[in-house]
């Protein structure tokens, strides 16, 4: 099949292609070309400013692809200008939205594909659930065949599984190296709610397993693995693969909230619900789909990668303040 990835370079996009690229498909990335990693596997590169709509047009407009796969669309025109461009040309269109789109709070576990979508929390979760409604109703209207993919929390090589008060933005080993250095980690709650990390291998499987399946399309599935961890496990598998056990700091989210109010959006809107998700439905159109890379091989992975690449281990300064006041502040609060 001829495989069109918009972005394509990214920690899930890149698991997707190399997997891709195994099972025979003819594979092209469409990006500014800044990462040309995967040239080496075999893929092919479009180079292109994907929020450029006449570039886009000039590159891939009327072009036919069998499957095209957007991860890096964040809002309704985006995937206005993708319709425009691909309708008529295409078998199969992915978009990749996000398990941010469940309704927050949620109220009942497992998280399932039925579970209605609003999160009031996240600017990024509405844009989500407006491009989904979109590529919907279209695909009601006039029949372009959108497939909904929601990815949940995603690592994989390059990409470590992320404190509760760290976003992706910040430098990933920065976590590591505050347990590595006996330095306090901040867990929010009690450390027992429950939060379900998949390796992007894992994703890949099953998002190439809806390529092709024509039964897919108008549907909507999330991609998680079937191995829900408290978030104090999460923080001792750490500690089990480093060899130091983790200190972990328990505060309140509303003192989180009360201290850096810039962080109670992402954590209501994300991290403080029960991330537990029903495969089933996943499952029933890629048999055989499970946990391949469970949390702590796929984290000895991920850690080897950063210790054969001393470079990639960066801190964020920032981040450790951050944490160190926090503690710091709810230490002194205990005692007020």
């Amino acid at each position: 099949m001829k495989i069109l990835l918009i972005g394509g370079t990214g920690n899930i996009s890149s698991s997707i292609t190399k997997r891709c690229l195994e099972q025979g498909h003819e594979v092209f990335l469409l990006n500014r070309g800044n990462n040309r990693e995967l040239e080496k596997y075999g893929a092919k590169y479009i180079i292109c400013d994907a929020n450029d709509t006449d570039e886009m047009k000039e590159k891939v407009g009327g072009v036919h692809f069998d499957v095209v796969a957007n991860f890096i669309a964040f809002s309704e025109e985006a995937v206005k200008r993708d319709v425009e461009l691909f309708h008529g040309n295409i078998r199969q269109y992915f978009f990749i939205s996000s398990c941010t789109v469940y309704q927050k709070p949620c109220y009942t576990t497992p998280i399932t594909e039925d579970t209605p979508l609003k999160n009031p929390y996240s600017a990024y979760a509405r844009g989500k659930i407006a491009c989904e409604m979109y590529l919907l109703d279209r695909y009601r209207e006039i029949d372009f065949p959108a497939v909904i993919v929601r990815p949940s929390h995603t690592y994989g090589e390059k990409k470590l599984v992320v404190g509760p008060l760290m976003g992706w933005g910040v430098p990933h080993w920065t976590l590591v190296d505050r347990i590595l250095n006996s330095q306090p980690i901040v867990v929010h709650g009690t450390g027992r709610s429950l939060w379900t990390a998949t390796h992007s291998d894992d994703f890949a499987y099953a998002f190439c397993g809806l390529i092709g399946n024509m039964k897919s399309i108008g549907h909507q599935f999330h991609i998680t693995n079937d191995e829900a961890m408290t978030w104090d496990m999460i923080m001792n598998t750490y500690g089990w693969i480093l060899g130091v056990e983790p200190k972990i700091e328990h505060i309140p989210v509303d003192f989180i909230s009360k201290v850096y109010p810039n962080l109670r959006l992402g954590i209501y809107g994300d991290m403080v619900e029960n991330g537990v998700f029903d495969i089933s439905k996943i499952q029933s159109f890629v048999p055989g789909y499970r946990t391949r890379v469970p949390l702590r091989d796929g984290l000895q992975r991920s850690i080897k990668w950063y210790m054969d690449n001393p470079e990639q281990q960066i801190v964020s300064e920032e981040s450790n303040a951050m944490m160190d006041n926090l503690i710091a502040s709810w230490n002194r609060c205990k005692w007020d």
